[in-house]
């Protein structure tokens, strides 16, 4: 996709008449030349949130057309190549009301901006305090008005650019629009390959953003290879020769820790070998924030499966009970984790009407959290299981010889395997919330009137927990259920067609589906 330019900030009227509007203000001089009251001006559509009132619109003109009802519900809306919405008769499993009503004076491309800033990008100044891809609509609107076209910029606008209508068409179900957004892809690529090629544009935030887009453009349209990102190698590169500088300033940072989560799923939860290394980093994280503190615990999990992995020969009993001896100790500092939260993180236990326990949040952004640090503690208490099971069968092979044994293994399985359940349960019974089924009192929200609470940027950050929670084999029937069904929703709700292929690798893995 091809930014057109920038919309005309004439009038209305002028607008329509075709004609060059002075955009005098409080009224434009040639409509009154033309006997005419001046209109007024719009604002700007590309950053305008329209999400929220097109809904309520469409939900509107559905009630009060009785008349057409039963015709709009056998129909869903997409955009053709020229922009005029087509309808397609059927009975489609959902139709997305921003495909279903025309905003005046709007592209595709801007609508789809629109709803991609909308449901990926959080202020800091929100209420959660917290931000994710904050940076991205100024970056972005920097660079158009400033008509900027260096590598670097040129790039950064592509990759938002075909990300966001490869989001918007995902909802929308718009063939058309999803061609375009390969296309932009393509070409967001080929500049990011030039512009990593130079030392200068290389270590440019604007560089490292659009890293950030094209991997997550990569998930939004399912594409990885396998479970694996294309992308991984870049971040591991870019973290390593942007160095300590990039964490800074408070974008490089939130940079960072987007690709460090991205590398390190791969490394903990796929077994991935990292290609640069990065450990320089550990004595930057601060440790007094949740985030970078469960960061800092990723670290040493992974050190310690990477020593694991790194051993040519068997290992013997010394160096596995050195191994479980290190796994403890990230399990304890893990153990420790929410003991430093402020209040405002913590999860409340509440009871829905039918007397089941839930967990609910102040806000989702804190639930997705939680849910790393859940799957965090899983992955380390499965990993001391596999170490246990190394160690007592060395024990026994030495007894059987008749040798002589330094010890016994000092792990009770029983309350590992406790704790692994604890973690599931817990993420299961936040998940109404998550999903907007119930409030933060736990109290049912009804279907169908627009409570949808989970952002597409939160439902794409509780993919990877759940998905590991689910595929490592010891959720009951029940929990396995709950969480596919939640992989399935955000996939087919929120557009994330990532959430689809792990809802399937899961039922692989776990031999429930086909091969």
């Amino acid at each position: 996709m091809v930014y057109g330019g920038k919309p005309s900030t004439g009038c209305h009227l002028c607008r329509k008449r075709k004609i060059k509007c002075d955009e005098g203000r409080p009224g434009c001089r040639n409509c009154s030349v033309y006997g005419r009251p001046c209109p007024g001006y719009r604002p700007d559509p590309v950053f305008r949130n329209e999400t929220r009132k097109v809904e309520r619109l469409a939900r509107k003109d559905g009630s009060s057309s009785s008349g057409s009802v039963s015709e709009s519900q056998s129909s869903t809306s997409t955009p053709t190549e020229s922009g005029v919405i087509e309808i397609h008769r059927g009975n489609p499993t959902r139709a997305h009301p921003l495909a279903m009503l025309h905003i005046a004076d709007s592209t595709w491309e801007q609508r789809a901006l629109c709803y991609f800033f909308d449901q990926y990008t959080v202020s800091s100044q929100s209420a959660e305090g917290a931000s994710h891809l904050e940076y991205v609509p100024s970056f972005y609107s920097r660079a158009i008005e400033t008509n900027d076209r260096t590598l670097s910029s040129t790039c950064f606008r592509h990759a938002v650019e075909a990300t966001s209508l490869m989001t918007f068409a995902n909802i929308s179900n718009a063939p058309p629009l999803m061609i375009k957004a390969r296309q932009g892809y393509g070409r967001a690529l080929s500049h990011l390959r030039h512009a990593l090629a130079r030392p200068a544009t290389a270590l440019q935030d604007e560089t490292f953003a659009a890293v950030v887009l094209l991997s997550l453009f990569e998930d939004i349209s399912g594409e990885r290879n396998g479970l694996y990102s294309s992308h991984t190698a870049g971040f591991e590169f870019l973290m390593k020769v942007r160095g300590e500088d990039q964490l800074e300033s408070t974008i490089g940072r939130d940079m960072f820790n987007f690709a460090f989560t991205h590398t390190f799923v791969e490394i903990l939860a796929l077994g991935d070998k990292p290609r640069y290394e990065i450990d320089w980093a550990q004595s930057l994280l601060d440790s007094n924030d949740p985030v970078e503190r469960l960061m800092l615990a990723a670290f040493k999990i992974s050190s310690l499966m990477l020593s694991m992995q790194s051993t040519s020969k068997k290992p013997d009993q010394t160096t596995v009970e050195s191994w479980i001896a290190s796994g403890r100790v990230c399990d304890f500092e893990l153990s420790q984790w929410s003991l430093h939260l402020p209040d405002r993180w913590l999860p409340l236990v509440v009871y829905s009407a039918q007397g089941e326990p839930l967990i609910t949040y102040n806000y989702i952004s804190y639930a997705v959290v939680w849910h790393y640090y859940r799957a965090a503690r899983v992955m380390l208490q499965q990993l001391l299981l596999s170490l246990n099971q190394s160690l007592l069968t060395i024990i026994n092979k030495k007894s059987t010889l008749g040798a002589s044994t330094s010890t016994q293994s000092s792990l009770n399985e029983g309350s590992i395997r406790a704790t692994i359940q604890e973690m599931t349960t817990d993420v299961c019974r936040s998940i109404p919330f998550c999903l907007g089924d119930v409030d933060t009192l736990g109290r049912s929200i009804r279907s169908g009137e627009g409570n949808w609470t989970m952002r597409a940027g939160q439902g794409y950050g509780m993919l990877w927990p759940m998905w590991y929670i689910l595929s490592c084999g010891m959720p009951s029937p029940a929990q396995s259920t709950q969480i596919r069904s939640v992989l399935t929703r955000v996939g087919s709700t929120l557009g994330i067609k990532l959430a689809l292929v792990l809802a399937r690798e899961a039922e692989k893995i776990r031999g429930e589906g086909p091969e």
